[in-house]
């Protein structure tokens, strides 16, 4: 669960926009109105390309730190997902994820980490990259307690807050809420925030998006270049 955790705080969930013809009327912001908006642009979800601002709060010390970089998602088929995040400011960092294995690059020191999570937690991570991004009312249902919380703008797109408690105790003592911010226009997530026990929380935001895209296995591989040397934190 540590290493589970470690994905989460590194990642944040992800997010994509599809096309308009997706999603029910911007002004309903019920509940129901917000998972069909949700279930229709699953149907067609393959890809995306995204940038991407994720804030880290600790709260212990009051402070703030913030990733940005880029994003680019492949889902050739169902269950089977495959994501590249470039990290490019603070600290570049690259981090590639393909079922449980989660590779994490860092040019600077020109080091590749290859972490699994193991299978057993295959539907567990999942679950959490497909959190507000291709996911249906369905996949929320099953996991979580879910709750409306309310129309908001993010980034100048109106959109519906809702609110997410694990149904796994597990995952609860982690994570005791999410919060998902469902674009009122595509049906899908454009900022995403995770809550920690004792005040620390991440909170991802999306913009530039162009998601239901074909796109290639080369634009998700991590591709370091020759000499790297690779490290496995787990032996």
């Amino acid at each position: 669960m540590r290493l589970l955790r470690f994905r989460l705080v590194l990642l944040g969930t992800v997010a994509a926009a599809v096309g308009s013809q997706f999603g029910a009327s911007a002004a309903d912001n019920s509940l129901q109105a917000v998972f069909t908006r949700m279930d229709q642009a699953s149907v067609k979800f393959k890809g995306l390309k995204a940038e991407m601002r994720k804030l880290s709060h600790t709260a212990v010390i009051n402070e703030d730190s913030v990733d940005t970089g880029t994003i680019v998602v492949r889902v050739p088929k169902p269950h089977d997902l495959h994501m590249l995040i470039d990290f490019q400011q603070p600290d570049q960092k690259k981090v590639k994820i393909a079922g449980t294995k989660v590779d994490i690059y860092y040019p600077k020191t020109e080091i590749v980490q290859e972490i699994d999570l193991g299978k057993n937690h295959r539907s567990q991570v999942e679950q959490f990259l497909r959190l507000g991004f291709g996911s249906n009312s369905k996949d929320l249902l099953d996991a979580y307690l879910v709750t409306l919380g309310g129309p908001e703008t993010i980034a100048g797109e109106p959109t519906t807050r809702i609110e997410l408690v694990p149904k796994a105790k597990d995952l609860l003592a982690q994570f005791p809420k999410f919060e998902l911010w469902i674009s009122d226009e595509t049906g899908i997530s454009v900022q995403q925030k995770m809550y920690q026990p004792g005040g620390d929380y991440s909170l991802a935001t999306y913009t530039k998006m162009q998601a239901n895209i074909s796109i290639p296995e080369s634009a998700v591989s991590l591709n370091p270049p020759k000499g790297v040397r690779w490290e496995y934190p787990q032996k």
